[in-house]
C-alpha cells in the first residue's frame, strides 16, 4: 500500500503555530479512524490526536489538550493537525497512520522543531 505523505513541519517558536498535513492513498480513507503519533529523539512514538471514520469524533491526548485540533477531509484524503501555542516539549517528528496504527503504513513523517 502506498504511505501517507506528511508535510507542514518547520521551525517556530515557542507560542508559535503550525498547520500539519498528510495525505494518504487508498479508496478507505473515509472509512478509517486516522492519528497522528509523534516521536522524539530517544523516546518511543506516542500518540497526539486521533480522529473517527464516522463522525469524525476527536481525541487528544493530556499533553495538548487545549492547543491541538484534528481534523480531516475525507474528499481530499487529507488529515490536518492544527497547532497552537507551541512548546519547546513538542519538538518531534510528526507521523499520520490509522488508529490503531498499521506497522507498514508509516511515512517518512514532517519534523516539528520549537525553540524557547
Amino acid at each position: 500500500q502506498v504511505r501517507p505523505v506528511e508535510s507542514g513541519g518547520g521551525l517556530v517558536q515557542a507560542g508559535g503555530s503550525l498547520r500539519l498535513s498528510c495525505v494518504a492513498s487508498g479508496r478507505t480513507f473515509s472509512a478509517t479512524t486516522m492519528g497522528w503519533f509523534r516521536q522524539a529523539p530517544g523516546q518511543e512514538r506516542e500518540i497526539v490526536a486521533g480522529i473517527t471514520w464516522m463522525t469524525s469524533s476527536p481525541y487528544y491526548a493530556d499533553s495538548v489538550k487545549g492547543r491541538f485540533t484534528i481534523s480531516r477531509d475525507n474528499p481530499k484524503n487529507t488529515l490536518y493537525l492544527q497547532m497552537n501555542n507551541l512548546k519547546p516539549e513538542d519538538t518531534a517528528v510528526y507521523y499520520c497512520n490509522k488508529n490503531p496504527p498499521d506497522a507498514n503504513y508509516w511515512g517518512q513523517g514532517t519534523q516539528v522543531t520549537v525553540s524557547s
